[in-house]
This record gives C-alpha cells, sequence and structure tokens, in this order.
C-alpha cells in the first residue's frame, strides 16, 4: 500500500491509495481514498490554464449552484459531482464523493462470476447490449423492464439539469453513466469535461457510439477549422436518445448492415458520421441489422421486425423518429431533454404487468391501440383492460380538452397527484405529499375500481355522485372521473372486451 496524502485547494487533507485503482478514463487515473469514502481522479496530463480554470469553476461555482443549489438533494443522487480539486506536488486531481453501493455489482456475471466483476462499478454498458445481458449477466443484476424506464427518466433529467445550467456534458456515453436497474436509479459520473460555450471549449470528442455524427464526420479536421464541429448541447442531445434507445431495446441505432468501405476506420466513420442512417428508418430499409450472423444472445433484441421500436409507444416512438430521422443530420431539430423525460413519464403510466410469471421482462408498453400482447413472450392479456384517458380544464367551465396522457390500469395500480392535477409535474420538485398516491385500483369481486385515498371532491362527472375517501368508485365504460372542481377529468375506456 502507497498512501499519498495531499491538500485540496480549499485547505483540505485528501489521500489516496495508489495500489487500489477505481478506473482509468481518457485523460485520468481514479484511485479510492483509505476509508474508502472518497475517490481521488488524477489527470495525467496538465492541462492549460483555461482547464484548470474549467475544473475550479466546476468544484466551485457549479457545485455551489446545483449540488448546494435548490432541489441539490436530489440533484447530488443523480449527478457524482466533484468536491475538491487538488493541486499539489506537481498533482492535478478532482476528488468525487465514492458511488453509491447500489452502483457496484453484488453478483457479478455467471459462471461464479467469470468476469470479475463482482464489486465493480455498475458501467452503463453491461445493461445497453443484449449480449452482454443475456450472456454474461446474472439475473439478479438485470433487472426488470420497468425499472430501465425509470432509469432513463434520472439520466434525461440529468441533463436537462445541466442543459438548464448553460453546461453540456460532452461526453454522454455507457461509461459515465452508472445504472442500478434493480434499484431504478441512475449517475451521471465524469463532470469534469463539462463544456461552456464561448469559455471551455470540449477536452474530447466523445466516446464511440455516442458522438453526434456532425462530430464524427469532422473528426479528422483540426481545431480552429470553422467547418470542425465540436460536442455541444446539441450533441448531448443526440447522445441521449442513444442511451435511451440502448438501455430499452438492447441495440443500437445506427449500427446495420450497410457497407461503406473496406477500410474498418472509414467505414466506421462514415457509418457514425456523415452517412449515418437509424436501423429502422420508416423509409429506408437499407441499413436494417442483419439478424442471420449473430450470435443466439444478440436475439431476438437485434431483430428490429419482431422487436421495432413502436413498442415503446406512442410518446417515445415519435421522439425517436425526430431524433434518428428528421434530426439525425439537423442538430436543432432534435428533441430536449425535458421532451425525453416528459415522453418517458408518459410512457411509464402506458407499462402493463405481462400475465406469463416467467417472462423475462415482465412488463410491457399497451398504448390501447392494438390487443394487448406482450412482445417478448407474446402472451396475451386475457383480461377486460381499463385505460385512463386524461382531459384538462381550460377556458370556460365545463370545456375540457384532450391531456395527451393516459394511465393503463392493472390490480394494485396507484393514481398520484400528476395523474389528477395539470400543475402538478413529476419531477425533482414534487413535494413529499405529492409523491404520496391519492388513490389506487383493483378488481374488486369481478370489477375494476377506483379507491380514493385523499381526494375530497372525486365525484362521477355525469351524476355529480361524490365518492368520499377510503370508498370506491366502479371503472365502467365511458364513466367520466372528476377529480377536483375545475380541475382534470378523466374517461374511462374499458379495452381488450
Amino acid at each position: 500500500m502507497a498512501i499519498i496524502n495531499l491538500t485540496a485547494t480549499d485547505g483540505t487533507p485528501i489521500s489516496y491509495d495508489d495500489k487500489k485503482p477505481a478506473g482509468s478514463g481518457g485523460v485520468k487515473d481514479v484511485f479510492f481514498s483509505p476509508d474508502p469514502s472518497y475517490v481521488v481522479a488524477v489527470v495525467r496530463k496538465r492541462p492549460a490554464k483555461s482547464g484548470i480554470e474549467r475544473l475550479e469553476t466546476i468544484v466551485n461555482k457549479y457545485y455551489k449552484n446545483i449540488i448546494e443549489g435548490e432541489y441539490g438533494e436530489y440533484w447530488q443522487k443523480v449527478f457524482n459531482w466533484p468536491t475538491k480539486m487538488v493541486d499539489d506536488q506537481g498533482i492535478l486531481a478532482l476528488v468525487t464523493p465514492t458511488w453509491e453501493k447500489d452502483f457496484f455489482f453484488t453478483t457479478g456475471s455467471v459462471k461464479n462470476d467469470m468476469l470479475g466483476i463482482k464489486g465493480k462499478e455498475k458501467n452503463g454498458k453491461w445493461f445497453a447490449s443484449a449480449n452482454h445481458q443475456q450472456k454474461h449477466l446474472d439475473l439478479s443484476e438485470r433487472g426488470e423492464w420497468n425499472s430501465y424506464f425509470a432509469c432513463c427518466i434520472k439520466i434525461a433529467r440529468a441533463v436537462r439539469r445541466m442543459h438548464a445550467a448553460g453546461l453540456a456534458h460532452s461526453d454522454l456515453s455507457c461509461n459515465n453513466v452508472l445504472i442500478d436497474p434493480v434499484g431504478r436509479n441512475a449517475c451521471v459520473i465524469d463532470i469534469d469535461g463539462l463544456v461552456v460555450p464561448q469559455k471551455f471549449h470540449p477536452e474530447v470528442s466523445g466516446t464511440p457510439d455516442f458522438i453526434a455524427p456532425e462530430v464524427m464526420a469532422t473528426l479528422n479536421l483540426k481545431i480552429g477549422d470553422p467547418n470542425k464541429k465540436l460536442p455541444r448541447k446539441e450533441t448531448d442531445l443526440h447522445a441521449l436518445p442513444v442511451l435511451i434507445y440502448m438501455y430499452l431495446l438492447y441495440r443500437h441505432p445506427l449500427r446495420g448492415k450497410k457497407h461503406h468501405s473496406d477500410d474498418p476506420q472509414e467505414d466506421e466513420s462514415l457509418m457514425m458520421g456523415s452517412q449515418a442512417l437509424f436501423v429502422e428508418h420508416p423509409e429506408d430499409g437499407s441499413n436494417r441489422i442483419n439478424t442471420a450472423d449473430l450470435k443466439p444472445s444478440y436475439l431476438p433484441y437485434a431483430d428490429t421486425g419482431k422487436l421495432p421500436y413502436s413498442i415503446l409507444g406512442p410518446y417515445l416512438k415519435g421522439l425517436f423518429d425526430k431524433v434518428f430521422v428528421e434530426g439525425l443530420h439537423e442538430p436543432r431539430k432534435r428533441p430536449g431533454a425535458n421532451q425525453w423525460e416528459t415522453a418517458l413519464v408518459k410512457t411509464v403510466d402506458l407499462l402493463q404487468p405481462c400475465e406469463n410469471k416467467s417472462c423475462a421482462h415482465k412488463w410491457f408498453v399497451f398504448d390501447n391501440s392494438t390487443k394487448p400482447i406482450c412482445p417478448f413472450c407474446n402472451t396475451p392479456y386475457p383480461h377486460p383492460l381499463p385505460v385512463l384517458t386524461f382531459y384538462d380544464s381550460r377556458g370556460s367551465q365545463g370545456k375540457y380538452m384532450p391531456a395527451n396522457h393516459r394511465l393503463m390500469v392493472y390490480n394494485q395500480q396507484y393514481l398520484y397527484p400528476w395523474h389528477t392535477n395539470r400543475m402538478i409535474i413529476p419531477n425533482e420538485k414534487l413535494t413529499e405529499a405529492q409523491r404520496k398516491p391519492v388513490g389506487y385500483f383493483m378488481l374488486h369481486q369481478g370489477k375494476w375500481v377506483l379507491v380514493n385515498q385523499t381526494l375530497p371532491t372525486l365525484q362521477d362527472a355525469d351524476t355529480k355522485e361524490k365518492v368520499p375517501i377510503n370508498k370506491f368508485i366502479e371503472l365502467t365504460d365511458n364513466r367520466k372521473i372528476l377529480f377536483e372542481e375545475g380541475g382534470r377529468l378523466a374517461l374511462v375506456q374499458i379495452s381488450n372486451t
């Protein structure tokens, strides 16, 4: 053991064990502290003055604004934000808290952890590939499909918060996001490369598979060339949906069968750059994934015919069309992080538990447009299925407009404040009271009902009959439920009858 003792720029004593590496990246090596309550990321090559100023700004100004600012308790969990900077004895380093224990593998890989990942951090790459998941990860580490939506929501929120602060991550990728599907958590790491337009320029171009096409196409141009495209907010808005697509479908949106060059490096550059084409492009099928040459561990997820992106429901499909069809080569058309967050939240409300107890995914998205059937195991849902379509009161009394939001009902499904009140948004700003359900659904004596837990004015909108707290209202076809006077209304539709 070789303990290195240093002093942070704020005077705090810092130590790390150079025999206990926690990992390494393109520009730094990371070591555990002796505790190990924190890690020390040592920069290999000292940057220019502006690079040091960037690090100082990240650990001071932006740490105070984001982590110590409003809702900082929430952001502290979704960012592994550097807390201190070290510039001592010729060593330049950043200090960050050690990742939460849930972000370390407890079981590891199959066959007695043959890959040796037990105790290592849950790098996102293990969860974004069908081959990695099915061939290597122990079942206890994988989580259920609905938990990946929760992880993606937190990643989208993190990106939204960075962009709101005028920052861009510049290297958003599986390597720089830790996810814990079992605990439904995600954490963005490697914050030290944040980009501030016109002030702190990117030091890296990104990670392969996540580099935006316009950056990939100009990688060989020199810094300062007016045609060279560098990482910025819009490139984050390419990397974010790539992450979401991979976490939910376990395949890459641009890696298809299309061949561009016999030179592997040039072929890669074109595939991810100027000639990039969505593998599920609705009008151009030339880059579909060729499943014939793939190992069984990649299937059925690589088969876009069997598991198309439309299984993610209308909200996410619409955004994937915008980013991978309309905005693939036009950055300004890419949806913002807030749009991804909203679409993911709404899609969670379309999730339905699979009736097949042995289904590996346990959940599927049902949007009331087809017969409910799990696309992963092809098990149909056999019972009548209530769907609540929400409407918001607008303008004159009694006038309601579609909220473009539905809630699928299943036994013990909850109704939350953001379902009953359009002014409540499910994000980091929720109060403790707003996080608690206001009602729940259950199958009672063969009938679907909504049990009122806390809503004082819940009523049948047509008959005006009140539903007291702790009583229920039956979900019958075309019944209108008013959650509060002048507030949101739900139209009940019974599907699959």
